[in-house]
């Protein structure tokens, strides 16, 4: 899996928020709000490139007491929302 080309994380008045630029985002006309943990999250699919879930669910138990089962479970259900998104492929 890759997050998109042209979706950018931003912090908007204390809020982080990914936001699309460029042509090839000229459809999507909203922004989607992260919270900490989601951000964390985004901003090491950003460094992996291409990731999967199991990497990202390694990454959440390393920054945050979670369990693996509980960590798979949640990175499944955020990457999903990313991809109904439009945000990732």
């Amino acid at each position: 899996m890759r997050l998109k080309k042209g979706f950018v994380l931003r912090e908007v008045c204390s809020e982080k928020v990914i936001v699309g630029e460029g042509a090839e985002t000229v459809d999507f006309g909203k922004m989607i709000s992260l919270n900490d943990t989601a951000a964390m999250l985004w901003k090491t699919a950003e460094e992996l490139g291409d990731f999967t879930v199991d990497e990202l669910a390694d990454a959440l138990t390393e920054v945050y007491e979670v369990n693996r089962e509980q960590a798979l479970s949640d990175v499944q259900k955020l990457t999903e929302g990313w991809k109904e998104a439009g945000l990732a492929e």
